[in-house]
Formats: C-alpha cells, sequence, structure tokens
C-alpha cells in the first residue's frame, strides 16, 4: 500500500484544547474514504489538520510529498461567506490560484476550463449571477466546479451532501466516483450513513478518538456506533491537551 497521508499519535484542537485525540493510522493513495461520527466528534478539526489550517498539538501528519497545492479542501458550506460580492465565474476561476498566483493572467485555455468545469456540474448561465443568489444545491455544484479547477491529487470534502436536494447530491457523487476512479485520494466527512454504505469502501469512525477504522461494512455496525456517541457524551470539552507517554 502506498500510503497518502499517515497519521503518528495525532492530537488537534484549540487553544490546547483537544478536539481529536491520538489518532494513528494511514490513508492509501487513491483511497476512497468516509470519516463519519457524531456531532461535534472532530471531523471537521481533523480535515482543517489535513490541509495545514491548524497545527497539532500533539504527534503530526505525514503527507507523503504532497505539497499545500496537492490538496483541495471544501469546507462547509456554513463557513462559506455566501454575501460576499462575486459572480459564479469568478469564484470558480479561483480554483486556478494555485498555479496561476494571485496576480496571473487568465488565457484562452484557462477559461475554456472554467466554461467547461461549470458546464460539468450544470452551472451553465449561472456565470454572472452573483453567489449569494444561489440555493444551496447550486452553491455546491459551484464549489465542485472549483475543485475541478483545482486538479489536486488529494480531495478533502467537509459534509458536501448535507442540506442539497437529491439530484444535486447524484450529481456531486458522480465526481467524486470519477476523482477516485483516477486514482486521487478523496476524504468525506459524511452525516448520511446509507451514501457511506452504498458509495465509500472505507470508513474511519470517529469520536474525538478513532472508534474503528476499516472496510465500511465492519466498522458501521451497531455496537461500534454505540460506542461513539458514548464516547462523544462523556468528554470533557475542558480537558487539556494530553501525550501519550512513549514505550521506553
Amino acid at each position: 500500500m502506498t500510503e497518502q497521508l499517515r497519521f503518528r499519535n495525532l492530537t488537534l484542537g484549540y487553544d490546547r484544547h483537544p478536539a481529536v485525540h491520538h489518532l494513528d493510522g494511514a490513508v492509501r493513495s487513491g483511497a476512497l474514504m468516509a470519516v463519519v461520527g457524531p456531532n461535534g466528534a472532530g471531523k471537521s478539526t481533523l480535515f482543517k489538520g489535513v490541509v495545514g489550517a491548524i497545527k497539532p498539538l500533539a504527534g503530526g501528519i505525514e503527507r507523503n510529498g504532497v505539497r499545500p497545492e496537492d490538496i483541495a479542501y471544501l469546507p462547509q458550506v456554513a463557513e462559506i461567506e455566501r454575501n460576499f460580492p462575486i459572480a459564479v465565474y469568478d469564484m470558480v476561476a479561483m480554483g486556478l490560484w494555485h498555479r496561476k498566483g494571485l496576480l496571473g493572467g487568465i488565457g484562452a485555455r484557462d477559461r475554456h476550463a472554467i466554461e467547461h468545469a461549470i458546464e460539468t456540474v450544470g452551472l451553465s448561465g449561472f456565470e454572472q449571477r452573483a453567489i449569494g443568489t444561489l440555493s444551496g444545491g447550486q452553491m455546491q455544484r459551484m464549489l465542485f466546479a472549483r475543485l475541478l479547477l483545482q486538479d489536486a491529487r488529494v480531495i478533502v470534502l467537509d459534509e458536501p451532501f448535507n442540506a442539497i436536494d437529491t439530484k444535486t447530491c447524484a450529481d456531486l457523487l458522480v465526481l467524486v466516483q470519477r476523482w477516485h476512479s483516477e486514482q486521487r485520494t478523496v476524504l468525506s466527512a459524511m452525516h448520511d450513513l446509507e451514501l457511506v454504505k452504498a458509495h465509500f469502501p472505507e470508513t474511519l469512525l470517529l469520536a474525538r478518538e478513532p472508534v474503528a477504522w476499516g472496510a465500511t461494512a465492519d466498522v458501521l455496525t451497531p455496537d461500534n456506533m454505540r460506542k461513539a456517541r458514548h464516547m462523544c457524551e462523556a468528554f470533557d470539552e475542558r480537558a487539556e491537551a494530553c501525550v501519550v507517554p512513549e514505550a521506553v
């Protein structure tokens, strides 16, 4: 197995208060993996650690040659400022930022790529629409178009299918499967366990600490789900970051 990401006793959190404890394991290159768990389980925190938005409190993440521009990150829709005065076309074009730079010019080939990405997600005709006028499903289609332009080796999706219509969910799942067929590594925080069972062969069940990690059918058992709920309910929000002593 070629490892794309390796977590070594990883603890992540904010202001020294941990949200993810002692995660060990590897994500293989080309994996299609769901990360599930109760609300407050640490899924978003883990993804922020993967993309480098926060630093570990303890342990670390080995990205095995993956540079920041090799990781495409889709945060939860609630984190997107919908009132920002920008059109769909310009928001999608931001997917070229890592290759073009802040002031890089957009040529004919780039414009074609932008238009093709917008067409692929079913938003042709919306290019000049302000993003604040989009529905939830249209907003998510636009953000997936931006991901297409990033052309990244690792794609990190935080709850990409929440609060969108069934048709949009199905269309975007086709893109996820396409990335998987292209041997890209895809991690997705998921809430709908039926979608996970149908489309994601690997799952990490998280409850501040790892509960189970492996083949989806082996992870999403009633006993594991019960254990995850109990672990989150018992977690002390005021706890300080802790470090597992190294073996002598």
